[in-house]
């Protein structure tokens, strides 16, 4: 057996394409860390770098060059694309603890209702106004109203906990209850979304099979809860080595045997991250590899996902940036107005309510996973892929932004969170 190759000249295009956006990310994510802000909004705008928003847009033929230089580029650095992707979502579900407070669980309650359903509910007037502009070919009036839907509503972990840990906030009641929240958050929405996809894969609205679709998915993910809690028992041991190569087979593995049960690679690869965070749980050493992990996918595949997503962005054609500002302005406005309307039943004060409003629009990491997955099935077209992602954008800038100005106001904030005796 006889497999195809790039030729010398196609391999060294490439590399130098992979350099170009690796460097991108890196420059403009240090960037934005020391501008204490989210790393992975300046990593998006070191890919634009390269896009029609600016470089290719004044020099076509030489990015042409560099990143379309062959006629399979664009698919050899899909792989790249999706092997980001792959890794961002398995390290978000390797961090992700469903773990409820009792003693906060009114105040969790509160905030995901707020948060999450109150804003979809909201939502559902508004879609028939931008479904018009936004729906693409390969998606239907379903899944282009469910990706609307989550859009509005998601919010991301990485970025709220780095932000959280960049403050020095991090194992208070606030920041526990923010990425309490945004874990049942946004695995309702990851199951939402995996029905999106298959509804648009199929090409046909199933009402039953998209129940079934969703409570196999919600299944998964009861039964992966079930096999960690009985392998957090006991203790596994095995190489290095050995741990890295099985990690990776069984991460690839179920990827492609679920994508043929109807769930995409996304949750596949999110699933597989909460399972193996069990071995984690019981060997420290373990932990420290998955760790070794996460680094080399943040260092090389996530930034280089990071990238592709932000040259594909094109804010000069074929864009608009009216229907981008009613859309950013709705999707915040729902998602902070249902959560302050919801947290007036706790006992939470004015500004911690307030903050709370704010700190769930940031929607990071998931919402750029939303976009690029809706836009890879043809559910939305590229404006509103890209509106998705300045929304994404804009809104962790907001919150990272907020939080750090209540820290300079009054450094106890994120400690006193409830009214004062006498205070309405």
């Amino acid at each position: 057996m006889k497999l195809e190759t790039l030729n010398e000249m196609e391999i060294i295009r490439t590399l130098i394409a992979l350099a170009l956006l690796l460097l991108g990310a890196y420059l403009f994510g240090k960037l934005f860390e020391k501008m204490k802000a989210p790393k992975v909004v300046g990593e998006i705008i070191g890919g634009m770098l390269f896009g029609g928003s600016c470089l290719y847009h004044f020099f076509p033929a030489a990015i042409e060059q560099i990143f379309m230089a062959y006629s399979s580029e664009g698919k050899v650095l899909n792989i790249f694309y999706q092997l980001g992707l792959i890794f961002l979502m398995f390290s978000s579900g390797f961090n992700t603890k469903l773990e409820l407070d009792r003693k906060n669980g009114k105040a969790i309650m509160l905030v995901f209702v707020g948060a999450t359903i109150l804003p979809m509910l909201a939502a559902i007037p508004f879609v028939n106004l931008f479904q018009p502009y936004y729906m693409e070919t390969g998606g239907n009036e379903v899944s282009f109203f469910l990706v609307f839907l989550i859009g509005v509503a998601i919010t991301s972990i990485p970025v709220i906990s780095k932000i959280f840990f960049d403050m020095g906030i991090m194992n208070t009641k606030f920041s526990n209850t923010v990425l309490t929240v945004s874990t049942f958050q946004d695995l309702c929405l990851w199951i939402l979304l995996n029905a999106a996809t298959r509804i648009a894969s199929t090409g046909q609205v199933k009402w039953t099979d998209m129940l079934l679709v969703v409570l196999f998915t919600l299944g998964m993910f009861v039964i992966a809860k079930l096999i960690t809690e009985k392998i957090n028992k006991r203790t596994i041991r095995m190489k290095s080595t050995d741990f890295f190569t099985i990690s990776f087979v069984f991460l690839l593995a179920t990827a492609g045997l679920l994508y043929i049960l109807g769930i995409n690679i996304m949750y596949s690869a999110f699933l597989v991250g909460y399972i193996i965070k069990s071995f984690s749980g019981a060997d420290e050493e373990t932990d420290k590899r998955i760790q070794t992990i996460s680094d080399f996918s943040f260092s090389f595949f996530i930034p280089i996902y990071f990238a592709l997503v932000g040259i594909q962005l094109n804010v000069i054609h074929n864009f608009s940036w009216l229907r981008f500002v009613l859309f950013f302005i709705l999707a915040f406005s729902l998602e902070a107005i249902g959560t302050v309307i919801m947290l007036l039943f706790s006992d939470f004060n004015k500004r911690t309510i307030a903050n709370f409003a704010v700190t769930m629009n940031a929607r990071g990491g998931p919402g750029i996973v939303l976009a690029t997955v809706a836009y890879s099935y043809q559910i939305i077209n590229l404006e509103f892929f890209t509106v998705l992602i300045l929304t994404t954008m804009l809104s962790s800038l907001i919150a990272g932004y907020w939080l750090r100005m209540q820290q300079i106001k009054d450094s106890d904030i994120f400690m006193n969170l409830t009214k004062k005796k006498g205070e309405e």
